[in-house]
């Protein structure tokens, strides 16, 4: 955990910031079992963080947020732990229902909804939508969705996180506005409906977020739009949803935020009123890391070094979209110290292709060497493209040092499987 001290970037890699259970397997022999780039995760840690979560909210408060990481593997541990599963397009659901999920305890997002997936929701007997503006309460109620309906209501609030993964301030493109009266119509039109049962209330205001300031400040709007509701209407609000958000550790010198403290931020703004949360990269981002090979170092005297590895951002492309940092090392060489600085870049037509600008290597990086980036267990498999052709890696959960492909690696042939002729 992060003591608040900065640390030396050229000191040995931190071990802390990979998860228990993948700290002394032999991660050389695995990439040479199931090839690289390679997504990795701690099964245990990944159970430990979703009870963690129920701990600290109760059994039926927690919806894992499947848009982090979602395949049938994760879904069917996300059930055994007992949580909830939030879901955001009509692939997600289909995902889950192969998994055998219990529709009654899914959470069915996204801001354009189809009627094919809202037919899907109601066939299936998904448990909850969350409506995020008038066309889509015109569909539900059209459609005759049979789950509880929430409100997505956007608090006005800054989540102090970049600007692409924002979601509560009034210019975002998801759900009502409190400010403007538009949420308290929407859930005034809910609570009318014949064909529609009011579930509660949603909010979220972004994601990777370290301000407890911020979900306390998004927790008392929506605490005192709850009262508003249930004044203009006479109907209990029966649930809050607070969304999820809650930033990951990525570099050694990030905070690591705990489940309890950010447990109090939000009850402290609530009080007693039911509450449900839906963390995703909190629970699996730390739980994984990437595997991958050096194929090139290429220095150019007086500009930079560019060790170039057998990914890039078709594995993860937030350090394009966001300019998300990552920490690196060598396994092979774990212990030394890291004075060489280079840019790791991966394979793709790209100059933006990188992965870490200025990461920290041991002065002794080859071709051939195993690399390894820490916590990128969430929004990496998930984002992950074919582009330039190149095959999606494999997923590989490992538990008490078994390992097991739960997603298996493409093959160029897998690259036509779509293809008419």
């Amino acid at each position: 955990m992060s003591n608040g001290i900065p640390k030396d970037p050229a000191a040995p890699f931190d071990p802390t910031l990979l998860p228990p259970g993948l700290r002394s397997v032999d991660l050389e022999a695995l990439a040479r079992e199931f090839g690289t780039p390679l997504f990795l995760y701690d099964e245990a840690e990944l159970r430990r963080r979703c009870r963690a979560y129920v701990d600290a909210f109760g059994a039926g408060s927690v919806a894992y947020a499947g848009k982090a990481f979602l395949c049938t593997a994760m879904v069917r541990l996300v059930e055994q732990e007992g949580l909830h599963l939030d879901v955001a397009t009509g692939g997600e659901l289909h995902v889950a229902l192969h998994a055998g999920f219990p529709p009654a305890r899914i959470v069915f997002h996204g801001n354009n909804k189809s009627d094919d997936e809202i037919v899907a929701a109601r066939d299936t007997g998904v448990g909850r939508i969350v409506a995020d503006s008038s066309d889509e309460l015109d569909r539900l109620e059209r459609l005759r969705f049979h789950g509880d309906v929430l409100i997505r209501a956007t608090p006005g609030v800054e989540a102090h996180t970049h600007e692409y993964i924002e979601t509560g301030t009034e210019v975002s493109k998801f759900g009502f506005s409190v400010a403007t009266g538009a949420a308290l119509d929407a859930v005034a039109r809910v609570v009318a409906s014949s064909e529609l049962r009011f579930g509660g209330i949603h909010s979220h205001i972004g994601s990777q977020v370290f301000r407890l300031d911020s979900y306390a400040k998004a927790a008392g709007v929506i605490g005192a739009f709850a009262d508003e509701c249930e004044r203009a209407t006479g109907v209990p609000v029966p649930l809050v949803n607070a969304g999820g958000g809650l930033g990951a550790r990525y570099l050694a010198d990030d905070p690591d935020p705990e489940i309890t403290e950010y447990a109090g931020a939000l009850r402290g703004s609530l009080g007693d009123r039911p509450l449900m949360v839906e963390p995703g990269r909190s629970i699996a981002a730390a739980a994984a890391i990437t595997l991958y090979r050096v194929g090139t170092v290429k220095e150019i005297a007086g500009v930079a070094t560019y060790v170039a590895v057998d990914g890039g951002m078709s594995d993860n492309p937030r350090p394009v979209l966001y300019g998300a940092g990552y920490e690196a090392y060598l396994p092979a060489r774990i212990d030394e110290d890291r004075p060489r600085v280079v840019s790791i870049a991966g394979k793709h037509c790209e100059q933006g292709d990188v992965i870490i600008a200025d990461a920290h290597l041991p002065a002794t990086v080859v071709p051939g060497d195993l690399l390894v980036t820490p916590v990128t267990g969430a929004y990496g498999y998930s984002m992950a493209s074919n582009y330039n052709k190149v095959p999606r890696p494999g997923v590989v959960f490992v538990d008490e040092g078994q390992a097991r492909v739960v997603v298996r690696r493409e093959t160029l042939d897998d690259l036509l499987r779509l293809d008419e002729s």
